[in-house]
């Protein structure tokens, strides 16, 4: 395993993280178990979770996945050994059956007190708010219009984070789901104010959604805010099975077909020329994809996610890939003919 520290901290981080939003709906606790069991065994010592997993989010099965990692918490007795990052949702029609008053009032607390209960801890070294709480373009909408009714409370959420750092209940803070505007507010209100500072941003960067080398890259390197990389395998999509018609029942894909991100013509014919370029340098094309994003001088961490063990050793597995310079620009060719297809 390779290892990172988070921006501006002496956490030390593997930079393969364990995603583990399917634990509690397409994986069991046992199987969860297992996961956690052979990601720690490989050196991954960074795990990913969320108050609203799994996905898809709903109010039978949230929290779900953050009870799986408590229970193996208590089993394994490795918390110290362990960073644990967590989520606060966010507000929206996704996220109602959590809270509606977004991170307003006692929300972060409230969501904090549940949260440690689930994992079975006393602190989470890493807290992330899950989306931004005003309503902003996310996925690349085109004409889209600026919600003018939204008041700035950045200050306001920073002070209630700020609570529950100097408690001891959290170690750092980070966003997700974020602009460039949205993560230099927060910067310029720690800055000004003296307050929490954001050190991680953890949104989707992948070969069919590389939007993040734009204003963000920028931010991300000057202000060392590091990226934790979402989907980078594009919901399976970067796997070739479903190119190749392979994917099992219970792919996400085939169980969830209304997740179609990255499933669009475009994206098809991308990912598709992407498996080319592993087959003839003959590497698997999950491996290209997540060593690409291992790659990237902005990444903090890449954030994994399996449905069974043969996955999850193929991913992990990735640290140890080193795409050369013919891969690149064969990758940045089939970029620059269908750039971003997935925003």
């Amino acid at each position: 395993m390779k290892y990172t520290t988070l921006p501006n901290t002496n956490i030390k981080v593997s930079k393969i993280c364990l995603g583990t939003m399917t634990f509690g709906n397409q994986n069991t606790e046992a199987e969860g178990h297992a996961q956690l069991d052979y990601a720690t065994n490989q050196g991954v010592n960074f795990i990913d979770t969320a108050e609203l997993y799994p996905v898809p989010a709903n109010a039978e099965t949230s929290g779900r996945t953050s009870e799986i990692i408590g229970t193996w918490l208590k089993k394994s007795g490795k918390r110290d050994q362990l960073v644990i990052a967590s989520k606060i949702a966010g507000p929206g029609d996704y996220t109602a059956h959590i809270r509606t008053n977004g991170f307003k009032g006692n929300a972060i607390k409230e969501a904090l007190d549940a949260e440690l209960k689930r994992l079975q801890t006393d602190y989470i070294d890493l807290y992330q708010l899950h989306w931004p709480e005003r309503n902003t373009n996310r996925f690349g909408t085109r004409d889209y219009k600026l919600d003018t009714t939204w008041e700035d409370n950045f200050n306001d959420i920073l002070h209630s984070l700020e609570k529950e750092v100097k408690a001891g209940r959290i170690r750092q803070v980070g966003i997700s789901n974020e602009n460039s505007w949205g993560t230099m507010r927060y910067l310029e209100e720690s800055k000004t104010h003296n307050l929490p500072r954001i050190i991680t941003i953890q949104n989707a960067y992948s070969l069919l959604n590389r939007t993040f080398e734009g204003d963000l890259a920028e931010v991300s390197l000057r202000e060392k805010v590091g990226l934790l990389a979402y989907s980078p395998m594009a919901f399976g999509v970067l796997s070739g099975k479903y190119i190749k018609g392979i994917a099992a029942d219970n792919a996400r894909l085939k169980l969830f077909p209304r997740f179609s991100r990255y499933s669009g013509l475009e994206a098809t014919k991308a990912a598709t020329q992407y498996l080319k370029i592993a087959e003839a340098n003959e590497i698997s094309l999950a491996q290209m994809a997540l060593a690409f994003v291992n790659h990237q001088p902005f990444v903090t961490a890449n954030i994994i996610g399996a449905t069974n063990l043969d996955q999850l050793k193929e991913n992990i597995d990735s640290i140890n890939v080193t795409l050369n310079n013919e891969v690149l620009d064969a990758i940045n060719e089939v970029h620059k003919s269908i750039p971003n297809p997935a925003p």
